[in-house]
């Protein structure tokens, strides 16, 4: 492991910012700290910079132990949320800055930033200064600056924050294909979990100084493991009498997550769905949000308000009609874990086995009906 953080401990009087952390992380991965505002994550980027000082425990970078080591040694990288760039530095000095304090020569100095200019993307404006360049723009020079040293390990505190949305996706995709091109090992803070699942190899969840669960993309949203991690991750509704829906009588939890993927709502002649019209219930529709390239259909089912989305190439829906609702399945959650469970009616039937394509795919605007 090129990155291990040991039973950390930070108290900042009676706040304590992290509780008991550990984690590893591979050599050349990619890894998002995830959480609300207030859950650590930016505490912990600070210790292992050399930013903080954890009050116990171990940070050890490429097999050595760095607690007594300044932020100089540590061969760390950092770039922070307002980018820090010198206004009154050119984007050449700029990224050279970190070069010229560790003495290099000209000459090394010019090869560098040429190379990392080029990897950037922005060959041909090094000598334009931060208040003539884009958020983007801005956004890429601190990358280059914080690369230029050559650090073992990059560090990035909520990168994205500052610039606009369309920006913010495609510096997503730049940031990916720059870090996995060259090969360092990095961690950056975001609350966006849109962000992180599209950008980091691994994900670490975190909440209230502690962390939750750690895993790839698609495992934590698949598979939450605690209460915290099914609420935060995706769009979830807790709902605490989901006995009143079909197929979920059993068990004793204090509630159920369920996400809009979770749920179809079709009309009572569609076809597609006419075997698992005993696996469904009536619902009625109360409100209708377009977004864009779907509908966000809002349904009472029992004095359940539940959420779906709805293909903008099916066919036309109102508010007050009654529908035909299913709900393939949930995650029941207790005080400490989170639990799937499917709809028993769908399994019992043998609805799964016969249709899977539609058990799967309900709700992405497969069908028609």
């Amino acid at each position: 492991m090129y990155l291990k953080l040991e039973n950390i401990n930070k108290h900042y009087g009676d706040y304590k910012a992290s509780d008991n952390v550990s984690f590893e992380i591979e050599k050349g991965k990619l890894v998002a700290l995830l959480g609300p505002s207030g859950s650590g994550k930016t505490t912990i980027l600070r210790m292992i910079a050399g930013l903080e000082t954890p009050d116990e425990g171990d940070i050890i970078i490429d097999g050595r132990k760095v607690n007594d080591l300044p932020p100089a040694e540590r061969g760390v990288g950092f770039v922070f949320q307002n980018y820090a760039l010198f206004r009154y530095m050119t984007v050449y000095e700029n990224i050279a800055f970190g070069l010229e304090i560790k003495k290099q020569t000209k000459e090394e100095i010019k090869k560098r930033v040429t190379e990392l200019m080029d990897l950037i993307g922005m060959t041909g404006l090094e000598k334009r200064y931060p208040n003539q360049l884009s958020g983007g723009q801005r956004q890429r020079v601190a990358f280059a600056r914080a690369l230029a040293p050559n650090p073992g390990l990059l560090l990035l505190d909520e990168p994205f924050a500052a610039i606009d949305a369309k920006v913010r996706k495609e510096l997503r995709t730049w940031l990916r294909h720059m870090i996995h091109q060259i090969g360092i090992t990095s961690i950056f803070v975001t609350h966006d979990q849109e962000e992180a699942v599209e950008v980091a190899d691994e994900i670490i969840v975190t909440n209230k100084g502690r962390v939750e669960q750690t895993g790839r993309p698609r495992e934590i949203y698949q598979n939450p493991k605690t209460p915290f991690v099914s609420e935060f991750v995706g769009e979830s509704e807790l709902i605490t009498d989901y006995h009143k829906l079909k197929g979920f009588d059993k068990g004793d939890f204090k509630g159920a997550i369920i996400r809009p993927e979770f749920v179809e709502a079709f009309k009572q002649d569609n076809k597609i769905f006419k075997d698992m019209l005993d696996c469904s219930e009536e619902g009625e529709i109360v409100d209708i949000q377009f977004r864009g390239n779907s509908l966000q259909v809002l349904l009472d089912v029992n004095g359940i308000i539940l959420t779906t989305y709805r293909s903008l190439e099916r066919r036309p829906i109102r508010i007050g009609e009654k529908m035909r609702v299913i709900i393939y399945k949930m995650f029941a959650v207790d005080d400490d874990r989170a639990y799937l469970l499917e709809n028993e009616m769908i399994s019992s039937k043998g609805v799964k086995e016969r249709h899977p394509d539609v058990y799967l795919y309900s709700g992405d605007g497969y069908f028609v009906g």
